[in-house]
């Protein structure tokens, strides 16, 4: 009798530590067939942006070395995963497929659809949590109804936490005894190279979220509520596109964070209390929402915003998507997202409320660019984010909270490093004017090397008059 089989299908948990599937699929003995299914198609509404399939080819070419260091192989594949599925289970005669699952609407479909059909063919099919601390199903009101209030969802979820022990890393993954035909590359790179600059700055795969990770928790986390606010400073964890990815796991991340806060004597409760374990569950929040509203992608979750007085304006947008609004720490954040795939968080909320709130454009214009240049780009974040901004989501920011792009500045980027990093034509500005520029004098310009509407633009609006029609027009909607 042949010993069992099981192909491993890698999604977004390309990692060997911590993996639920892939220790499942070692636990059941036999031998294992780790495999990368690529399919556009079949992500719906919102295929891989240019800057996540970078990523991706980063990430999957260091998960293919670490595969072969255990004496297996990573089987790049391209097309309709039930169709490439079944083939491979022809060719290598596996009985078992394992998953860990993902809850983007299209791929809950379109793996419901999967496990059902190879159950159909007599093939053991099985999906793991691998992405969450908890399953959106399991963190439920005592009524058993979904959250859309942020503080009653966290509660909620640290009452019926329970964080299982890690799963170790595989020594050896012993391959099928005929493998199936791999592709050499699935062409995730474009040709003109525009990504060197990530390059240089991140470092995909497991072993670039671990040490990410080592780094970030060998700070204080005391520290974190106040410095992940200064843009300037390596403040963040920047550990969201290797969580989006599935580098490293939300649960050990949670498990060593909390070790670190243990060790500087601090009780469990501060740690939950904490604004990294908040990040944390904000992120779960995002898929609780998601997986509860598929819609929210496309559609905001107020409904009444369907009615709200949106000018979409072409000219607008490429301004801002380029960095050239005139307000200088939203062109600030708008090129370091250009230029490394990433932007500070606190940034990113500056630049959303000019969009959605002064320019007037709507919001998914912005969830859309960020889909497409962000290395971090996750459905479930980039909706509920955009949304919170626009006001029209769960627990959202109220539309009248419109933040003012030069007192945001002045206040977070006191000193003008972050501005003067990312638009290097206004380094020669003073700190007093360099977060409007347009109000200096001519004489500090010309000393400054800046002409206002030539080598830096004049800003695109006036805000307070902007901001009135933005209240205008929410008013408006509201009444309606």
């Amino acid at each position: 009798m042949s010993s069992p089989g099981t192909i491993v299908w890698f999604r977004q948990d390309l990692r060997l530590h911590d993996n639920p599937a892939l220790a499942a699929a070692v636990a059941r003995g036999g031998w294992t067939l780790p495999v990368y299914i690529l399919c556009d198609e079949e992500e719906g509404d919102w295929p891989m942006g240019g800057a996540s399939r970078w990523w991706l080819h980063e990430s999957l070419t260091a998960l293919a070395a670490a595969i072969s260091e255990r004496g297996s192989r990573l089987l790049l594949q391209y097309g309709a995963a039930l169709d490439v599925i079944r083939t491979l289970i022809k060719r290598s005669g596996a009985d078992a497929v394992y998953w860990n699952r993902r809850y983007e609407p299209a791929v809950i479909e379109r793996d419901g659809a999967i496990k059902q059909a190879l159950h159909d063919d007599g093939i053991v099919a099985a999906s793991f949590n691998g992405a969450l601390l908890a399953e959106p199903w399991d963190v439920r009101s005592p009524t058993h109804q979904s959250y859309r209030v942020f503080t009653p969802f966290k509660k909620r979820l640290l009452e019926c936490l329970a964080v299982p022990g890690a799963l170790t890393t595989p020594a050896q993954l012993p391959g099928p005894p005929h493998w199936p035909q791999s592709l050499r590359t699935l062409e995730l790179l474009p040709t003109l190279k525009w990504y060197s600059r990530m390059s240089r700055h991140w470092q995909p795969g497991e072993r670039g979220a671990s040490r990410r990770a080592r780094e970030f928790l060998a700070r204080p986390l005391s520290g974190y509520a106040a410095a992940r606010n200064t843009p300037a400073i390596d403040g963040t964890s920047s550990l969201s596109p290797h969580l989006h990815f599935g580098e490293i796991s939300v649960r050990q991340l949670w498990r060593s964070a909390q070790s670190a806060a243990k060790r500087r004597a601090a009780p469990a409760s501060a740690w939950h209390e904490s604004t990294f374990a908040s990040e944390l569950i904000w992120r779960e929040f995002a898929y609780h929402l998601l997986y509860y509203h598929p819609r929210s992608a496309l559609e905001p979750l107020d409904q009444r915003f369907e009615r709200f007085a949106w000018r979409a304006d072409r000219t607008l947008q490429n301004a801002w998507q380029r960095g050239q609004t005139g307000f200088p720490i939203v062109d600030a954040g708008m090129r370091q997202l250009w230029a490394i795939g990433w932007m500070h968080n606190r940034v990113r909320m500056i630049v959303a409320s000019l969009l959605i709130k002064n320019l007037r454009q709507p919001w998914l214009q912005g969830a859309r660019w960020f889909w497409d240049t962000l290395v971090d780009a996750d459905l479930a974040a980039n909706t509920m984010n955009w949304q919170w901004s626009a006001g029209s989501g769960a627990d959202a920011a109220p539309f009248f909270r419109i933040f003012n792009p030069v007192t945001q500045g002045e206040r977070f980027d006191p000193n003008g490093e972050y501005v003067r990093r990312w638009v290097p034509e206004l380094a020669g500005v003073p700190t007093q004017f360099i977060h409007m520029p347009h109000l200096a004098p001519s004489d500090v310009l010309q000393s400054a090397g800046v002409r206002i509407g030539q080598t830096y633009p004049a800003p695109l609006l006036d805000l307070k008059q902007s901001r009135q029609e933005a209240l205008m027009a929410y008013r408006a909607m509201r009444q309606c």
